[in-house]
């Protein structure tokens, strides 16, 4: 179970270093191999491989009618592997797609990441703040 943010700096190659609280976990739960592919909000999605084989047959399974959103996951999807540092390397065209610079945002998702830029986090976090809250939580309880 992946949780928390971490600011993060990509390297002029574009690699991201995972933080350490999830290297092992990512090791055991999959070698170290993860998928980054598009999320339709304006992020990307990192997934271990366990995770992205799960959510790779859900999304084939959808019928023709979500044929794009089926190209816009798979057909964006890489494949990835930590190196010995734990950095993973962030393809240009994804990091281009949604607009990656230098400053990320990594938020653990429960089974994923979301890795978002960090000016654009900050701008869609505030917006959602100053918004009342939807009403799936008006009987949630915290």
């Amino acid at each position: 179970m992946f949780q928390g943010a971490s600011s993060l700096t990509l390297d002029a190659k574009g690699r991201l270093s995972v933080p350490t609280r999830h290297r092992d976990a990512l090791v055991t739960q999959a070698q170290g191999q993860l998928t980054i592919t598009k999320h339709p909000h304006g992020c990307l999605m990192l997934f271990p491989r366990p995770e992205w084989l799960l959510f790779r047959d859900r999304i084939g399974q959808l019928p023709m009618s979500a044929q794009w959103w089926k190209r816009i996951f798979l057909g964006n999807a890489m494949d990835v592997d930590m190196d010995g540092t734990g950095r993973v390397l962030v393809s240009p065209e994804l990091r281009q797609a949604v607009g990656l610079e230098r400053e990320v945002i990594l938020l653990g998702m429960g089974n994923h990441f979301e890795l978002w830029d960090k000016a654009t986090y900050e701008a869609h976090e505030a917006q959602a703040m100053q918004a009342p809250m939807p009403d799936v939580f008006q009987d949630f309880a915290f």
